[in-house]
């Protein structure tokens, strides 16, 4: 081989480790970050879903923005790689999940049972592609399905203790089951989202090869697919928070009326000749400037860190599902929500996040099942199209 050849398969090989490298890095340090920080929110403010998700949507649908909107002569959307309206039936799904995943937080749903109960969203995309596209499984796909669904349960169940009225930490059984079947909603509406999803991609093609017709849209759309997949499921989303204006409202009053944190100012603010007025005493409301200290709610902090890593982690997701399959992006979402699991319990469970009467043995047993059941599945998937090709030989 030529130096020339090495040279280009250095060049190769360097650019793949480096988009994986970023990769991994979005979803383990995004994800993971944002769930630690949603914890934080909720755990004070359990009802502010609505604020949280608008916040998340908001600053996606900004960072899109310039990539997809053309300014002159009049604002209008750059030419789109898939038409319009296959992304309003994802957008309305997607729009659904988010507020009913967040919400449900407002009902004694704790972080830890919160991560492991999304995870059987694998049960139920099964048995709708078995229903309704009549897909046919492995025994060891059925079979894991099955652990992951009694990992689910028994995670579940390692919450939902009788409450005990002497302490505060306790879990309100009613309230639990409310939350509870939030999340299940979200679970079947996330099923039908990639359903939809699949037969989108499908219909109209997810990745470009050289010279396609594909490529050509994504230079003119001035992003690849999974940029404009991301930009359209939250911006076209925006103006359905109309509908729940006075929640977010209320529960921005919430966290604006709780604690305050005093922050010092750098010194060059304070004395520069510019505007010292306004340095020195300013009132903003709820946040405020005087003698050199800049006052907030503590919950600002953690609201503005959960809508910065949330962009970090869809832009991870979105990019590992343009390069793999829908399979082994479950499965790096799974080991994903197993460290997130991770740190949740073991940090914070001297922190009182962890709700009195959880019953741990019965968490981790239930988040092992769901995690061998999923790895399992996945071989499962991989064994199939041998024996498509075993039948095909006979």
């Amino acid at each position: 081989m030529s130096s020339t050849s090495l040279d280009v398969v250095r060049g190769l090989s360097f650019t793949l480790l480096s988009d994986w490298t970023t990769i991994l890095s979005l979803i383990f340090g995004g994800c993971c970050s944002n769930a630690l920080t949603l914890e934080q929110i909720t755990t004070e403010y359990p009802y502010s879903g609505s604020l949280i998700t608008f916040c998340q949507f908001l600053v996606v649908s900004l960072y899109g923005l310039p990539k997809f909107v053309v300014w002159k002569p009049y604002p209008h959307l750059k030419p789109r790689q898939i038409p319009i309206w296959p992304y309003l039936v994802q957008v309305l799904l997607f729009y659904l999940i988010s507020l009913l995943n967040n919400a449900a937080f407002g009902y004694s749903i704790p972080m830890t049972v919160h991560i492991i109960f999304r995870s059987g969203g694998l049960v139920v995309s099964m048995l709708l592609n078995w229903m309704l596209l009549r897909r046919r499984y492995t025994i060891l796909q059925v079979f894991s399905v099955l652990v992951v669904t009694l990992g689910v349960v028994l995670t579940t169940m390692s919450a939902s203790g009788p409450k005990k009225q002497s302490t505060s930490g306790a879990i309100d059984p009613l309230a639990y089951a409310k939350g509870i079947s939030l999340m299940t909603a979200a679970l079947v509406l996330g099923g039908f989202l990639g359903i939809v999803q699949d037969r989108t991609y499908a219909w109209y093609g997810h990745r470009e090869s050289p010279g396609s017709k594909s490529e050509s849209l994504a230079q003119k759309s001035s992003g690849p697919p999974w940029q404009e997949a991301m930009f359209y499921l939250h911006f076209l989303s925006m103006p359905m928070f109309y509908l729940i204006r006075k929640d977010i409202a209320s529960q921005f009053r919430a966290i604006s009326t709780g604690p305050k944190l005093e922050l010092s100012l750098p010194a060059f603010l304070l004395n520069t000749n510019l505007t010292p007025p306004l340095i020195s005493t300013f009132d903003f409301g709820d946040a405020s400037v005087s003698s050199g200290t800049l006052t907030i709610p503590t919950a600002y902090i953690p609201l503005f860190l959960n809508t910065i890593t949330q962009l970090f982690c869809v832009s991870g997701v979105h990019q590992l599902s343009a390069r793999v399959s829908s399979l082994t992006v479950t499965l790096m979402l799974v080991v994903r929500k197993a460290v997130s699991l991770i740190i949740s319990v073991v940090l914070f469970s001297g922190t009182g996040r962890v709700p009195t009467g959880m019953k741990l043995i019965e968490l981790w047993a239930g988040a092992l099942l769901v995690f061998g059941g999923t790895v399992g599945y996945s071989l499962g998937g991989k064994q199939r199209p041998k024996a498509k090709e075993k039948a095909k030989q006979e």
